[in-house]
Order: C-alpha cells, then sequence, then structure tokens
C-alpha cells in the first residue's frame, strides 16, 4: 500500500529506508498534510520489518519535524511541506570533460612525480606521526609547526643566501592560498595590483576574483620593464624575479634598486612569488628580491615543484607590520595546515633529504633542457629561439612570423598535442603571438623528442612553416 521497497543487504539501515521514503512522500505530496502514518504495528508488518526498526523510521521524521504525534493519537504529517518538483539533477548538471590523454603533453609547471622517493617519504610521515607531542593534535596555531618554520628558515639561508626569522615564516597551504591571504591582508590599502604582462593566467583569476582591478606592466626578456610602473591607486607589485612566469627572465639589479624605489615612493608591498628558483642549471639559484628590502616585500615559496603538487604546503615570508593581521585571516580563513606533513617535511629537511633530492632533480631536469633544446636544433634548425634564463620545467620558444593563439591550442588538443601559447597568459593580448610554451620537467627524454617530433608534423600539417632568421 504504501509502496516501500526495501533493499535488505544495501549499506543504508532498514530503518533509514523506510524514512527516506516517506519523508521524499511528504514533500512531493503523495502523502497528505494532516494524514495520518499507519501505526508502527501496521507498517512494520506490511514491510516484514520489526516494530522497534519502524519506530526508529517515524522519531527520525518526529525530530525533523516532518510529523507530529500526540500519545493515543496517530502520528501526521506536518502542514506547509510540499515542495513543487525542479527539473531533474541529470538536466542541470554540466557534463564533465573527459580527461585526454595526449601523444605529447607540454603542459608547464609538472615536475617529475615518478622520481619523488615515495617510500623515504612515508617512513619519515610515520617516524613523524609516533614522534608527534598530544597537543599538536588540536589547533596549533595559524603560523604552523615551529619545527618547520625553524627548517625553512635554515634552508632559506643554505640555498639561496637569504636570512630570515622563523618568527617571520607562516606555513600556507600552497602559493594560491598564500596569495587568495594575501590578497585580503593587502585589501585595506585599496582594490589595485600591478602585475607582470605575460603573466600566471590562474594567479591574475585569483586576485580578479578577490576584487582587485589588475593593472598590467610590460615584461621583456629581462623582466618587468620599471620604467612602466605607476603606482598611483595600487597597493602591491606582483612579481616572479628569480624566473619571470612565462618568458623566464631574471630581473636585474638595476631593475630590482628601481622596483624597491618605486615601492617605498609610493607606498605599497611587492609581493614576490618564487615558484621554481630552486631549479637552475648554470650557476646557484638566483636571491630572492626579499633580501634588498624585507619590510617592503612579501615572500611567496612553495614545495609544489621541488616535491609534489599535493603536497600543499607553501609560506610565505612577512613583514613585521603584516603578522597580527595575517593570523586573523588565517584563523578565519582554515586555521591551519595539517600537523602530519608539516612533520614530515621539517625531518625532510633537517636531515637534509630535501636538499640531496634537488640535487639530483636538478641534474635531471636539466639533462632534460639539454635534449629539448637539441632536438629544437635539429628540427627546427635556426627559425626558433628561447627566452630566458636555464631554469625551471619549462622553457618559452619564439618563432618569428608565427602566429600562436588559442585557436592554434585546440587544434593541437584535437590533434594529441598539450602545448600553451604565451599569448594564453597575456593581459594585453596580440604581442607574444610569436611564442610557445615547452614543459619538459615532467617527460622523460624519448618522450621530449617524440614529442617535439609531433609538433613539427602538426605545425607543418597546419601551414605553420618556421622563418629560418
Amino acid at each position: 500500500m504504501w509502496g516501500i521497497e526495501l533493499e535488505r543487504q544495501g549499506e543504508i539501515s532498514l530503518s533509514r529506508q523506510i524514512y527516506q521514503t516517506l519523508r521524499d512522500y511528504i514533500i512531493d505530496g503523495r502523502i497528505k498534510p494532516g494524514e495520518a502514518l499507519p501505526s508502527t504495528r501496521e507498517l512494520a508488518k506490511q514491510q516484514s520489518v520489526s516494530r522497534n526498526t519502524v519506530a526508529e523510521s517515524y522519531e527520525m521524521l518526529l525530530a525533523e519535524g516532518f510529523v507530529i504525534s500526540r500519545q493515543g493519537s496517530p502520528t501526521r504529517v506536518v502542514e506547509g511541506l510540499r515542495l513543487e518538483k525542479t527539473p531533474a539533477l541529470e538536466q542541470l548538471k554540466e557534463t564533465m570533460p573527459q580527461a585526454q590523454s595526449f601523444r605529447a603533453d607540454f603542459k608547464t609547471g609538472q615536475p617529475d612525480l615518478r622520481c619523488f622517493p615515495r617510500y623515504q617519504w612515508q617512513q619519515l610521515f610515520v617516524k613523524a606521526f609516533e614522534k608527534m607531542p598530544l597537543n599538536q593534535l588540536g589547533y596549533s596555531g595559524p603560523e604552523g609547526l615551529l619545527s618547520l618554520r625553524e627548517e625553512i628558515a635554515a634552508w632559506l639561508f643554505r640555498s639561496k643566501g637569504l636570512a630570515v626569522s622563523s618568527q617571520d615564516i607562516f606555513i600556507t597551504a600552497g602559493a594560491t592560498q598564500t596569495l587568495h591571504l594575501i590578497a585580503d591582508l593587502l585589501s585595506t590599502e585599496g582594490r589595485e595590483m600591478l602585475i607582470e604582462d605575460p603573466c600566471h593566467i590562474g594567479m591574475l583569476r585569483a586576485l580578479q576574483g578577490k576584487g582587485y582591478s589588475m593593472r598590467p606592466v610590460p615584461v621583456d626578456a629581462l623582466g618587468l620593464q620599471t620604467e612602466y610602473l605607476d603606482g598611483k591607486g595600487a597597493c602591491a607589485v606582483y612579481v616572479t624575479p628569480s624566473h619571470q612566469f612565462p618568458l623566464g627572465g631574471i630581473l636585474p639589479a638595476k631593475r630590482r634598486a628601481a622596483l624597491i624605489r618605486f615601492a617605498r615612493e609610493n607606498n605599497l608591498y611587492i609581493v614576490e612569488d618564487d615558484y621554481d628558483s630552486e631549479f637552475r642549471y648554470c650557476g646557484a639559484p638566483v636571491s630572492p628580491l626579499y633580501s634588498m628590502d624585507p619590510q617592503r616585500v612579501i615572500y611567496v615559496g612553495t614545495f609544489s615543484k621541488v616535491l609534489f603538487p599535493a603536497l600543499r604546503i607553501g609560506y610565505v615570508v612577512l613583514p613585521q607590520q603584516l603578522h597580527s593581521q595575517w593570523r586573523y585571516l588565517r584563523i578565519h580563513a582554515d586555521v591551519q595546515n595539517p600537523p602530519f606533513e608539516q612533520a614530515a617535511l621539517a625531518e625532510y629537511l633537517h636531515t637534509r633529504k630535501l636538499d640531496r633530492h634537488v640535487q639530483q632533480m636538478r641534474r635531471v631536469y636539466g639533462q632534460r633542457r639539454h635534449v629539448l633544446l637539441q632536438t629544437l636544433d635539429e628540427t627546427f634548425g635556426k627559425a626558433w629561439h628561447p627566452w630566458g634564463d636555464a631554469a625551471g620545467l619549462h622553457l618559452a620558444l619564439e618563432f618569428p612570423g608565427m602566429r600562436f593563439d588559442n585557436e592554434f591550442a585546440q587544434r593541437g588538443r584535437n590533434y594529441g598535442i598539450r602545448v600553451t601559447p604565451v599569448e594564453y597568459h597575456s593581459i594585453r593580448k596580440g604581442k607574444h603571438l610569436d611564442k610557445l610554451l615547452i614543459g619538459y620537467g615532467h617527460l622523460e627524454p624519448d618522450e621530449i623528442r617524440n614529442g617535439i617530433l609531433l609538433l613539427h608534423d602538426f605545425m607543418k600539417e597546419n601551414g605553420q612553416t618556421p622563418v629560418t632568421v
């Protein structure tokens, strides 16, 4: 009579199945307001379940206000619960795109996860958890574990010569979260920010999503062109001076000094995103801009490239005057990072295992860069030239006279190649149409060679013939 179908071997208890069916009948109007439900004894007999099971279902309906019950009277449906049907969920859902596999995948910013020492990390993780004090299983604060902050300070000093206090370091859930918090942190100073053009499109959208108006500043082979800076109404400048993304330049000392003077004169902050400077193949890592003015520069670091992106641990080095507001914002965002990964990373740094891993990966990526350059020479001759420093996990290529836009990228995907035009990351369109980005860190040498040959064939088939210069 009541049309309740029970799945007796299912994961959901019988009482909850009865409750859910009756609740749905009430909401869609099949059981009318004021209508009496059958007695627990009657419904139990109809469904071949115990009376206690039905009583439990009625108690759930009663607790949530779907029915009322008085001693000696039947259980009745409450007034005003019917809801009109909405379109089927299947009609509203967007079709999730299937993950596409590529014959050549030159996506940027991808470390080679096959090289990560998983067993070693697992041992450290277990060890860190076993040694963790009980109080760290609670709320340990928005700053992050002190042991990790101390180890990061030591790591920055020995790897980049950067002397910072652990008290100025705050742990985050990666560079993207860091940027979101910085956007909130500086919002009282104004809602306009200067940014390199081209820049990382994801970071640009994150800041725009926070309500910022972004003022583009052009970039050349040496990075941000400081002569185009205009600080009127801005609260900060976002830069990647150690390896400009996406073009790869290192900001020279003269421009760094000009940028610092500009920030001081206009009373604004410099947000320095140091996303992958550990991987430099013709010398030591570049010294951060932060070292020139610790009270004017906000330094953003991450372990996504040197370890693995899913770790979700980054850090920010803040001027002292911003500490209090940062703590407030982090507490009201998500309080803190989980302590286990922090403790494991602190041990990984303390035992110098990270130093050795970075040295090993620098050799691996350097060899892959060499293979990429060699293959480009053999395939395209003198019809191209690279931009930027010998660093990072991607290479910017210029093909004079050629045009790479979003349509080119889409045709490439259809052909089985993922490659990103610099134009995709450009705010002012049209200036960098002759440049492509080739991510290579995650590719084996044979994958690089085969991918470049495939790219050459694709360009030729699409009438994109490189011009020798």
